[in-house]
């Protein structure tokens, strides 16, 4: 079967509306398909170029700008971070709650790195995916995202002891503003996006990018899908922008910045990386510590999920990385992650092939995402083989 086909018998079984999927190698686009609807609520077509929020996929974009600034020796790896950002200073560690419930802590045994933070092994985690963390916030519960408040919490574990995915990337974002003395959606556009001609992507969308705008739905427990109209990073009038996971994107436009990070750093005369910071991203940061595993609080938002169970997964500075061969065709040591509303990419280096997924709905890890996911990728190498 061909990829649209594989796709369009997916989206139908698993009652998704609609979905993007590219995949490309160094020199350009291979394949791009545009299949069932956007809009549920007005039949309006898929298109390819239909805008998404890419939620957690921001993330990768976040880490090509901390390293750029490493690059320049604006920031620094393994220096605290707290000379850059001063809020980091002194962390707290939870070490248990008190018989009213209030969270007892005590000093972090190290400071948290940008190496900490880039590699989720700060301590940070998640209020959605982490009882702990959301436990540790009190009666009131999370902030809403967008400001500073929605990011600060004592850290679940010292930082380097453990992975967990969570709000580093967020703080990452603030050191990259601290360090440019630039807003991150300025920085974005003339460091990243501007280069790599993404026009398409950013913290706000115009009334073009509405217009082809994919709705976002939720799950519900009857299985049926229904409009869920928030912004995940908290829109574009927020007190600090969502460096983790508030850019909205089109597939033409991410697969570009896949295709920079094949191609070492570089993507038709532009340079955003140089080769040896691309390498420094993608090898494992972790040791011998896990990646990939997350549970969940809130299960109509995320369901509990871990993209390889079977494997002692890696993680480098943005990417999940699989150390043994997949079970859909992905070779071992590829880099990919997600989003929150069932976006998704891999980077196969061994193949000279990246690829992008865009559905718009919620739980993320909905088994029908999943699957349309699997079917994807086992189409991909089928054809690529």
């Amino acid at each position: 079967m061909t990829i649209e086909a594989v796709l369009a018998d997916a989206i139908a079984q698993g009652g998704i509306p609609g979905v993007v999927a590219l995949t490309g190698n160094r020199d350009g686009v291979l394949t791009h398909h545009a299949l069932g609807v956007r809009d549920p609520a007005t039949g309006a077509a898929m298109a390819g170029d239909c805008v998404f929020q890419l939620a957690s996929m921001t993330k990768a974009i976040t880490s090509v700008a901390a390293m750029q600034m490493v690059e320049r020796g604006s920031l620094s790896l393994d220096a605290p971070i707290a000379d850059t950002l001063p809020l980091l200073a002194n962390p707290q560690v939870i070490d248990g709650f008190s018989a009213d419930g209030a969270a007892i802590r005590r000093p972090a045994i190290r400071p948290i790195t940008l190496r900490h933070l880039l590699t989720h092994t700060s301590g940070f985690g998640y209020d959605f995916m982490s009882a702990t963390m959301l436990r540790a916030r009190g009666p009131g519960g999370p902030p809403p995202p967008g400001g500073i408040a929605s990011i600060t919490s004592p850290l679940l574990f010292d930082p380097g002891e453990r992975w967990e995915y969570g709000v580093s990337t967020d703080w990452v974002g603030q050191a990259v503003e601290a360090a440019s003395g630039m807003r991150l959606d300025a920085y974005f556009a003339e460091a990243v996006f501007g280069p790599l001609g993404m026009e398409d992507t950013g913290f706000s969308i115009n009334d073009d990018q509405a217009g082809r705008r994919a709705a976002l739905q939720a799950r519900g427990p009857d299985g049926i899908l229904s409009p869920f109209p928030i912004e995940i990073g908290g829109g574009p009038d927020v007190e600090t922008l969502g460096a983790g996971g508030g850019l909205y994107g089109t597939g033409p436009d991410y697969i570009r910045f896949l295709r920079m990070l094949l191609n070492n750093g570089t993507l038709e005369g532009a340079q955003l990386l140089r080769p040896e910071s691309v390498a420094e991203m993608t090898r494992n940061q972790i040791g011998a510590l896990r990646a990939g595993a997350m549970e969940s609080t809130m299960p109509a938002f995320a369901l509990p999920n871990d993209p390889f169970p079977d494997q002692h997964s890696g993680w480098g500075l943005g990417f999940l990385i699989n150390p043994e061969p997949g079970p859909h065709g992905r070779p071992a040591g590829s880099l990919a992650w997600a989003g929150i509303a069932n976006t998704y990419y891999w980077i196969d280096r061994v193949n000279d092939l990246v690829a992008v997924l865009l559905m718009q709905h919620v739980p993320f890890g909905d088994p029908a995402a999943v699957a349309v996911y699997n079917a994807f990728e086992r189409a991909v190498y089928e054809i690529h083989d």
